[in-house]
């Protein structure tokens, strides 16, 4: 009668273990989706379904201005396909050194209701200078 009793908890500790598990992984999943857009992709979206977003463009020289202390820096967004697609962006944070006008920047964060998209990550693609292929050409 004992060996009943024990199989029926071990049965009942594994139910709540994969149910844990399940929850795990559903919240982080859930809270980790991030959409991976390009700016045309962006500005169809509803802003309602981009909470959350990623997005790729070229940085724009027009509109690009920074504050004194350098650590706030607002810019347009262009499509790398389409040009006339460009969206407002502000990030506040360490600027990488390489952002610049025509450098290729992923953006993440959330577009906010006056249109502006608040980035919280700023990363710049690393410029061609730096890939395997051209470094080998230039003997490096």
């Amino acid at each position: 009668m004992a060996k009943k009793t024990n199989t029926s908890i071990y049965i009942a500790a594994l139910i709540l273990l994969l149910a844990g598990v399940g929850a795990l992984l559903y919240t982080g999943f859930s809270e980790g989706s991030v959409y991976f857009l390009n700016v045309k992709e962006a500005l169809a979206m509803p802003p309602e379904k981009l909470a959350s977003a990623r997005l790729f463009g070229t940085v724009s020289g027009q509109e690009l201005a920074r504050t004194e202390d350098g650590r706030t820096v607002t810019f347009r967004l262009v499509d790398k396909d389409s040009p006339s697609h460009t969206l407002p962006v502000t990030y506040t944070g360490v600027v990488p050194d390489t952002f610049k006008p025509g450098a290729e920047v992923i953006v993440e964060g959330s577009p906010q209701s006056d249109g502006v998209f608040r980035a919280a990550t700023l990363m710049t693609k690393c410029p061609s200078k730096y890939q395997k292929e051209n470094r080998e050409k230039n003997g490096l």
